[in-house]
């Protein structure tokens, strides 16, 4: 068995070979041989604990992620990959990295689906783990001249943007809510919030949206009319409306019907659906994350180790 730390992951997650990895998942019909059950969630007592399993037979590979949010300890996350012939695992890995990677990825496989190829400003709410993730990976689709950055005010955002500055060599502005809404190109949004993160009234027109922080039932990172003005795309069918607060909650008060989201992830890469149907179009992708994402990353760090 192998085993690798976070900076093992780090040096061996080449972020295009990471793209190019989940965008031909998702455009698989993997119908017949993936098994993916939605997530189990279980209550900690000042936290939760996500387990998330998947088995490709067209990898082949199984595997499965654990997950821990807590209050004290933030985000913690391991992965084991599994031989899906003889059950014993082949590498376990620490997995901060490659939850933050393969989560910007898939954002930017939507991106590359769904954006406008002139977008030139990218528009991140949050200034965590996945903030700084979506501001390495989705310029690896899309040539922004421009990154806009709005943090929760309990966080040193102009230092944030010096640092991502510096290590990207893009202009990078800290900005208010409404601000980041109206004049991003892009926008991601990549906090914990419980509540929506500006009026949806402020989306230009032709924007796309990666809604990525939320994860219950009861939780939103964007309000009603946001996703009433969007064209909305989500990773899988099963978790997003088992999960995602970003739409429950506007299915449940009446403000969409279940057919206002269009396609799942699949159905775009495949060619199945279209992400965009004109230049004003706002597009939405709505992500909870799935294991095949995971899974997909780990074996790809796995041949990469073998290599």
């Amino acid at each position: 068995m192998l085993t690798f730390s976070e900076e093992q992951v780090r040096q061996l997650a080449d972020i295009d070979q990471v793209i190019a990895a989940l965008r031909s998942a998702f455009a698989r019909d993997f119908n017949s041989t993936l098994l993916m059950p939605v997530r189990t969630s279980m209550e900690l007592k000042r936290g939760v604990l996500l387990l998330m399993p998947c088995y490709d037979r067209a990898l082949p590979a199984a595997g499965v992620k654990l997950v821990s949010v807590t209050e004290a300890g933030g985000v913690n996350a391991s992965y084991e990959l599994i031989d899906p012939e003889s059950g014993r695992v082949r590498a376990r890995m620490e997995a901060n990295w490659l939850t933050d990677l393969r989560t910007a990825a898939t954002s930017a496989v939507a991106t590359d689906l769904s954006a406008r190829r002139e977008a030139e400003t990218l528009g991140v709410f949050g200034t965590g783990r996945q903030a700084r993730a979506h501001l390495a990976v989705l310029p690896h689709v899309r040539r922004f001249k421009r990154f806009l950055v709005c943090g929760s005010g309990r966080s040193d955002v102009k230092k944030f943007c010096s640092e991502i500055e510096r290590e990207h060599g893009v202009q990078t502005e800290a900005v208010d809510a409404q601000q980041c809404a109206r004049e991003a190109d892009v926008l991601c949004t990549c906090t914990d919030s419980p509540l929506p993160l500006f009026d949806g009234r402020q989306l230009r027109p032709g924007a796309h949206l990666n809604v990525i922080g939320a994860f219950q039932p009861h939780t939103r990172e964007v309000d009603d009319e946001t996703v009433r003005r969007s064209r909305v795309v989500v990773d899988t069918y099963e978790g997003a409306l088992a999960e995602s607060g970003d739409l429950l909650i506007p299915l449940a008060n009446g403000t969409i019907r279940r057919d206002h989201i269009v396609a799942d992830l699949h159905e775009v890469a495949s060619g199945k659906m279209q992400g965009r149907t004109s230049e004003d179009e706002i597009t939405m992708f709505k992500s909870v994350g799935c294991a095949l994402e995971d899974l997909v990353t780990a074996q790809l760090i796995y041949r990469r180790a073998n290599a």
